[in-house]
């Protein structure tokens, strides 16, 4: 069966697709400016939400991971592994939006300071992960192997929120949303958590639809 035949699957893409919708208009039309960078501030609102938003796809791979090993139920490794593919889509998105703000803001695309590095390696890790559940040889075992990555790679998200306090303030350069829209009031804040809240609403469907397919190959595979 088609995962948009069932009624409740067609709302959740309806509804992913208003709010993003919505979301892009507010973003291009009454979106605050940032007066310092009014060409590309406002990726702000996308940068922000899309690194909360894959940051809670990790999170939910360390979650089904666990629940994974504990349980050894197979839909839980589904479920980790289109959590992963998911939030590391939206970490892609993050190091782009990051560094079409960076130009302008610093003069590079990149600079290696703590946050971005950390998000990075993130990335990487993931890229790792799945590499593992391509080539990593029996199934069985490529699962268990990769919930613990999924769950030890979640150690970076924390350590990501928390470079910014970790390292000494001259190695610092990403802004942070409270300074970056000083004196604006509080639309900005107010746009980043719309955007951020859209944005689960999209990921959720994402995964949603994702473990829909794995399931099917599994049963087309017993067949």
């Amino acid at each position: 069966m088609s995962f948009l035949a069932l009624r409740v699957n067609k709302i959740h893409f309806l509804l992913a697709a208003l709010l993003s919708g919505i979301n892009i208009f507010l973003i291009l039309t009454i979106a605050p400016q940032n007066q310092l960078q009014p060409d590309f501030g406002n990726i702000f609102y996308i940068h922000v939400p899309v690194a909360w938003t894959a940051f809670i796809g990790y999170l939910l791979v360390m979650i089904f991971s666990i629940l994974f090993l504990w349980k050894q139920g197979q839909t839980w490794d589904h479920f980790a592994l289109a959590s992963a593919e998911a939030g590391t889509m939206f970490m892609f998105l993050v190091l782009i939006t990051g560094p079409i703000w960076a130009k302008p803001a610093w003069g590079h695309f990149w600079v290696w300071e703590p946050r971005l590095t950390t998000s990075l390696v993130l990335f990487l890790i993931f890229l790792g992960y799945f590499m593992l559940r391509e080539f990593g040889g029996n199934p069985e075992q490529v699962s268990r192997y990769a919930a613990v990555l999924g769950i030890i790679a979640f150690l970076d998200v924390p350590l990501i929120f928390l470079s910014v306090k970790l390292w000494l303030p001259e190695l610092q350069s990403h802004p942070q949303v409270g300074q970056y829209f000083e004196n604006t009031g509080i639309m900005p804040v107010l746009m980043i958590n719309y955007s951020f809240l859209s944005l689960l609403v999209v990921i959720s469907f994402m995964i949603r639809f994702r473990v829909h397919n794995l399931k099917s190959r599994e049963t087309h595979k017993i067949i």
